[in-house]
């Protein structure tokens, strides 16, 4: 009988995993046209780090602060406030479809000072997001239903590598202005204003407030005031992308100037805000989306077109990360030391850069590396070629992405004269 069994199982068995592959060949053919998309560059660049067995290996892919040990690392006030959080043990009920006002409201006013004009009218349109990314979505997502102007949105030549899907995604067509000179590694202004000057009237432009992502190049005041003065001649629509405000030099305010600075001169214009960077909230994913309109009825209007816009792509953001943003914002003394927090970081990663440079210049290179110090925020465009990336990956196991953009929180006191060591090498 047992083995009447087993023979029956057997058959049984085989009969199942006969008929798979053909269950499974039917099912896939709905899909049989996706094709393998392009592994991620800078994910890319991390696999082949952790893989690399030298002990001097260097990862400088990555856009996240790391300590002078290369640790992640979590801010003191973020800890307290943390701390305070969880001590008044609070439900986790959804939040409204644009989050916590207690947030929302201080993270536009962070960007727009407690002086504003255009908030105490109430012209703003502000919801939370989630972080830079969702910020920017759901800002493209409005603009692809209601913006009544040229369909195409125009970005800096180089952009964060998300920018283009994010747009794209939404339905924009991207194009291009100049913005970085290659040769010597700073802002291109007068092909920049040239620029401006022949796009299309009411286009959509996108402008990075500050510590440009790659590059780390930001217009003077000077230069932002006259890119004000650009926009309102050829009728343009800004769209600010504020990714680093208070992490690019240690001081909150002067960060968010080119955004003051057009909304002083009475543009209308949207925002996306992100804490992962100043507040070190990557995982928590806190953010906001603006949109500063021509009064109280327009920005209400538009409110209201924003919240159906979530409602759809993800209903509500969640709590605990804007929890935390807004005990810091709202709590007079963790937000002393968020402030001293945020200017350890600027001054930790400016002083890498100083350190960089010297190191390289006490090697004897004939190159000019000014731009390491006169570039601000998390990254460094080095200027280096492709072929010398490849080199200082094979050669020296420095990771970074091919254009030459290195993450300066990947530099340490530790590891900076081996980096400056192998730059040298391979640009001699």
């Amino acid at each position: 009988m047992s083995q009447i069994c087993k023979r029956s199982l057997f058959k049984a068995n085989r009969l199942a995993l006969n008929s798979a592959p053909a269950v499974l060949r039917l099912k896939s053919t709905w899909f049989s046209e996706v094709q393998m998309g392009p592994p991620d560059a800078i994910l890319g660049v991390t696999e082949a780090f952790k893989k690399d067995t030298n002990p001097k290996k260097i990862n400088l892919g990555a856009g996240a602060y790391r300590d002078d040990n290369t640790k992640p690392f979590v801010l003191p006030s973020v800890r307290e406030a943390e701390k305070r959080i969880v001590d008044r043990a609070m439900d986790k009920e959804y939040a409204t479809i644009i989050g916590l006002p207690e947030f929302y409201n201080k993270a536009i006013e962070l960007a727009l000072g407690e002086k504003s004009q255009r908030l105490k009218a109430k012209h703003n349109a502000t919801t939370q997001a989630i972080s830079g990314t969702g910020a920017l979505r759901i800002g493209a997502a409005f603009l692809n239903k209601f913006w009544q102007g040229n369909r195409e949105i125009y970005l800096p030549t180089p952009s964060w590598g998300n920018h283009v899907p994010i747009f794209e995604h939404a339905g924009l067509p991207v194009k291009r202005y100049r913005y970085y000179n290659p040769k010597h590694c700073n802002l291109d202004f007068n092909a920049m204003v040239e620029d401006l000057k022949k796009i299309p009237k009411t286009s959509i432009v996108l402008l990075h407030a500050c510590a440009h992502n790659p590059t780390g190049v930001d217009p003077t005041v000077e230069q932002w005031r006259e890119l004000s003065r650009v926009f309102k001649e050829r009728n343009l629509y800004p769209f600010f992308d504020m990714a680093y405000q208070g992490f690019a030099t240690g001081n909150v305010d002067g960060d968010a100037m080119a955004v003051r600075i057009f909304e002083e001169d009475g543009h209308d214009f949207c925002l996306a805000q992100s804490f992962a960077k100043n507040m070190g909230l990557y995982g928590e994913r806190a953010g906001a989306y603006t949109v500063v309109c021509a009064d109280e009825q327009e920005a209400a209007r538009c409110l209201s077109q924003i919240k159906i816009l979530i409602r759809a792509l993800y209903s509500n953001p969640p709590v605990h990360g804007a929890r935390i943003a807004a005990e810091i914002l709202n709590t007079a003394d963790l937000r002393s030391q968020w402030l001293k927090d945020v200017k350890g970081m600027a001054n930790r990663i400016i002083d890498v850069r100083a350190n960089l440079k010297s190191n390289l210049e006490k090697l004897g290179s004939s190159q000019n590396w000014e731009h390491i110090t006169n570039q601000i925020g998390m990254f460094c465009f080095t200027g280096l070629s492709p072929e010398q990336v490849d080199r200082l990956m094979k050669e020296h196991s420095v990771y970074l992405t091919r254009d030459g953009r290195i993450s300066m929180a990947g530099v340490t006191s530790k590891n900076v004269q081996y980096l400056a060591e192998s730059m040298h090498a391979v640009t001699k």
